[in-house]
């Protein structure tokens, strides 16, 4: 079992990336990473790589709602797919269905409450949603 991951929220314009760290027990949101049709610059991908040392890369599937594949799930797959290619590095995947809701959620809440000032951007909630696979990850 990887104790290092590094966690993508796939999107075709953006890709929140976060890391999940089981012996720390900590995750970091990290980036969310500009994307042109799903392909994000590989240097920044490297980069992230070279400096989360990961042992494994996470990429969340957004399923339907009853958990069938969606257009989105098999473009997530292909993203995962190049990662690996990419990297050499071993891909899992994990089930993101309402993730980038309860991320939404989540950063209005903060804004609310005043423990975020600024409003709320797709960037943000890319992140959050990485953020909080990467949690589901670490507990897993």
């Amino acid at each position: 079992m990887a104790d290092r991951a590094l966690v993508f929220d796939f999107g075709t314009r953006r890709i929140g990336v976060a890391s999940a760290n089981r012996l720390a027990g900590t995750v970091t949101a990290l980036a969310t990473l500009p994307a042109h049709d799903g392909v994000p610059e590989w240097q920044e991908v490297a980069a992230l790589i070279r400096d989360w040392q990961p042992e494994v890369l996470v990429v969340g599937l957004p399923r339907n709602t009853d958990g069938t594949d969606s257009a989105m799930t098999q473009r997530s797959r292909a993203f995962g797919q190049w990662l690996a290619g990419r990297s050499g590095l071993l891909v899992e995947e994990i089930d993101e269905r309402y993730t980038s809701t309860e991320a939404e959620a989540v950063l209005r809440e903060q804004r609310r409450d005043g423990s975020r000032r600024r409003r709320v951007q797709p960037a943000d909630i890319d992140l959050m949603a990485a953020r909080l696979m990467a949690e589901t990850w670490l507990r897993s």
